[in-house]
């Protein structure tokens, strides 16, 4: 999976779905939380397209340094790249820019799981929390 195929680059439109209005409505920016969850389901997306039926990935651990604001309407550009595979465990970094500046990087962690496997503990946990 390390190689010409360990990168992935995702363009996004910052609609207002993604965008929070801390300075009001008319400098709504893209938000953090969606912006970690699209940097989530590009590396996802990534993992997807090399890993078998049946396999699916977990997010475990995320570094995030938001460092530029993008106005609503604007687009950005995230790229991940995969840095490490040891086992079912893979890092990422990712860089996500608009069409001014850089406007986060940071490293992210997933895992590679079972589906059915998953979703038998988290069957078996829904059952114990009842």
């Amino acid at each position: 999976l390390l190689g010409d195929a360990a990168a992935r680059h995702l363009g996004i439109d910052v609609g207002r779905e993604r965008t929070i209005s801390v300075m009001g409505d008319e400098w709504r920016v893209y938000s953090t939380p969606r912006m970690l969850y699209d940097i989530e389901m590009a590396c996802r997306g990534l993992l997807l397209a090399h890993i078998e039926p049946g396999k699916d990935s977990v997010g475990t651990r995320v570094e995030l340094d938001h460092v530029g604001a993008t106005l609503m309407g604007m687009w950005v550009e995230i790229t991940v790249t995969l840095t490490a595979v040891n086992g079912g465990a893979v890092s990422f970094d990712f860089l996500v820019r608009d069409a001014v500046e850089d406007v986060a990087r940071g490293k992210h962690n997933r895992f590679v799981v079972g589906i059915e496997k998953t979703a038998q503990r988290l069957q078996a946990k829904r059952a114990k929390a009842m």
